[in-house]
């Protein structure tokens, strides 16, 4: 792909400006980006209205370069490599036009564009978090690309910044801001809170058993491969379980996720770190920025059915998301003493990341609907890279065609084919269970199974 036809710049202006630590969104970002060595960009691609234009789309971009503080932030590393975070009052940014060739399809050069932008590294120091083109065919603009780093936002904050944009919200930014965040974070209040948190976090370190998993039974180099898995049933078959069981089905998600780690061989309790969006906390509601952080939960999945662990995800989500905002500067150290005087290694690093909007199902799927979407499921390997942590990651994302799941592992910790199997059994627990479901509803009458939707 040859390089963009031309370059325009773009001034804007926003309020606020300033030196600070990180918040602690920021530092848990920060330490996952440090660790897979990857910005972990978020964003896309976009098909534009016919009738666009370059100008429009510059203006966009100056609004949203303008309106939300976290575009306009960089970092600064003092001597010893510390980062601090500086919000920029004014500056300038480049927009990127590209031209497809004639007879050539303008939505393969906009992904060729979106692969550079999400593959070269960010310069968190020297440039801004953001990076947009446009792709033209025929002099007409038909693709937006939109990548930014991850200390921008996290999808909830990307959620909120898409409708804004949409709105062209002109009133004041909600929520506090990052370096307002930064300030209360190391204030007497913001200092309690990381005491509580840490403190929840002390009484599990100490009791859970040290190691999530067994040794892995097939060790790989590079050590840590990321596969993905579309599932095209799991949004038939969890609003399913959700209903009966009467949880939301990040929840059931979560339960069956749980379940399925218990399946590859993860010791029990299952212990597992949910990553909470916060902004249920007021001063958190409505901002764009990094406010997601994992907490920790301990769930006992009592004989391994799945309406029991839901009830168990239920009761213990309520306490792991009251304690999911903390320094994690402060709980690597305490996760280092409380290791030390155990005298083993801890373990605590099984991630689950719902990023998915659980769309409201417009009914509910039947039997022949949900064993034709399991036969559908795909999983892939899509990258490999030697890593500086121990980890095990499931992410669930809203794609086209199903429900994504990605899986990052540690394949010294947990072989290729048990991620693999994790990921389907995810699957598998949810359709056979909404299958169970059905099949009691199909039993009881028409009168019963009205009653249980």
């Amino acid at each position: 792909m040859t390089g963009p036809s031309e370059r325009i710049e773009v001034d804007f202006a926003g309020d606020g400006a300033g030196v600070g630590e990180l918040s602690w969104g920021m530092w848990e970002i920060w330490h996952a980006m440090v660790a897979q060595r990857d910005s972990l960009p978020i964003g896309g691609t976009a098909v534009l209205p016919a009738g666009s234009t370059v100008g429009a789309v510059a203006a966009e971009l100056r609004y949203l370069m303008g309106r939300f503080p976290s575009m306009r932030t960089r970092l600064r590393f003092g001597p010893d490599g510390h980062p601090a975070q500086e919000l920029f009052a004014s500056g300038r940014i480049g927009l990127e036009v590209y031209d497809a060739p004639a007879g050539t399809d303008p939505a393969a050069l906009a992904a060729e564009v979106e692969r550079l932008y999400r593959e070269r590294p960010f310069d968190h120091a020297g440039q801004w978090p953001v990076r947009m083109a446009v792709v033209r065919a025929g002099g007409s603009p038909t693709h937006l690309v939109s990548i930014v780093s991850h200390l921008v936002t996290d999808a909830a904050g990307g959620e909120i910044m898409l409708r804004e944009v949409r709105e062209r919200a002109d009133g004041p930014v909600a929520g506090m801001q990052q370096l307002e965040q930064a300030a209360w974070q190391g204030s007497a209040a913001g200092l309690r809170q990381n005491d509580r948190a840490l403190r929840h976090w002390e009484r599990i370190l100490r009791t859970v058993p040290a190691r999530r998993f067994p040794p892995s039974a097939d060790p790989r180099e590079p050590s840590h491969w990321t596969g993905e898995f579309l599932s095209p049933a799991l949004p038939l078959a969890l609003p399913v379980v959700a209903a009966r069981t009467g949880a939301d089905t990040r929840t059931v998600l979560l339960a069956l996720y749980a379940l399925a780690l218990r399946r590859i061989g993860a010791a029990h309790p299952v212990v597992l770190r949910p990553v909470v969006n916060n902004r249920f906390r007021s001063s958190l509601a409505g901002v764009v920025c990094m406010a997601a952080q994992a907490g920790i939960t301990v769930l006992d999945l009592g004989d391994g059915d799945v309406p029991t662990a839901v009830a168990a995800a239920g009761r213990a989500t309520l306490t792991a998301y009251k304690h999911a905002y903390f320094h994690p500067e402060r709980l690597n150290e305490l996760i280092a003493r409380v290791a030390a005087e155990r005298g083993e290694d801890l373990d605590v690093r099984c991630f689950f990341n719902d990023r998915s909007g659980h769309p409201p199902a417009e009914r509910a799927a039947t039997a022949e609907e949900l064993r034709a979407a399991r036969a559908r499921g795909a999983f892939r390997w899509v990258r490999r890279a030697d890593l500086a942590e121990r980890i095990l990651q499931g992410q669930f994302t809203d794609a086209p065609g199903g429900l994504l799941m990605e899986v990052l592992t540690d394949t010294r910790h947990v072989c290729p084919a048990d991620a693999e199997t994790l990921a389907r059994t995810v699957e598998e627990l949810a359709v056979e269970t909404a299958l169970g479901f059905l099949a009691a509803d199909r039993a009881a009458g028409p009168a019963a199974a009205g009653a249980a939707r």
